[in-house]
């Protein structure tokens, strides 16, 4: 008896599991869509270009390309997340890679991690390929530039609904310097209405 019982609760778990379906629809990726109200890819793409957009508008680009000659070279370094949320600042950082990069305006440096691995394969190209082909340690070029920054949040809640308050700073730092030449800020409001639960 005992087994046509865990038999039977078997056999029902399983046409639950199969009646169950899964939609999924392709939309594009430009496409706003909050679900929880909390960051998500749209912020990260719309204030790594509005942000960069504005640093490449103001007047320490031209002073140092008058200066210099040369585009200047740039990094991004540290975004910190403060906010109360988990927010993965690797994507952010490659927005703003993304947007540095191809504005035309500056030469992007690789980042700490990626220089590592490029050492690794200079390295390995010394003890293998051919001198006429290898890359030579020693030759790279620093960057001139800096960007870093934080992501925070204040969160403000009565009953259902939240009123979530992000604000992004960045800082283009002069690595030789160590004078901050741009200070940017954007600020993002999201009220998050939850429908009340009913019993």
């Amino acid at each position: 008896m005992k087994n046509i019982v865990n038999v039977s609760l078997l056999v029902l778990v399983l046409l639950v599991w199969s009646c169950q379906t899964v939609k999924v629809s392709r939309i594009d990726v430009e496409e706003q869509i909050d679900l929880s109200g909390e960051w998500n890819d749209t912020d990260s793409r719309l204030v790594s270009k509005e942000m960069i957009q504005d640093a490449l508008s103001r007047p320490w680009i031209d002073e140092f390309v008058s200066k210099k000659g040369t585009k200047p070279r740039v990094i991004v370094g540290t975004i910190k997340n403060r906010s109360h949320e988990h927010i993965n600042t690797q994507t952010f950082v490659k927005d703003l890679e993304r947007e540095l990069t191809n504005s035309g305006r500056v030469i992007f440096v690789a980042s700490k991690e990626e220089r590592q691995e490029i050492r690794e394969e200079k390295l390995d190209q010394l003890m293998h390929a051919s001198a006429a082909t290898r890359k030579q340690l020693g030759e790279e070029w620093g960057a001139d530039f800096i960007l870093q920054g934080q992501i925070n949040t204040i969160l403000d809640q009565v009953g259902n609904t939240t009123l979530k308050y992000y604000q992004v700073e960045l800082e283009l730092v002069n690595i030789l310097t160590n004078e901050k030449v741009w200070i940017g800020q954007k600020k993002i409001k999201k009220l998050v209405q939850r429908a009340k639960t009913k019993f």
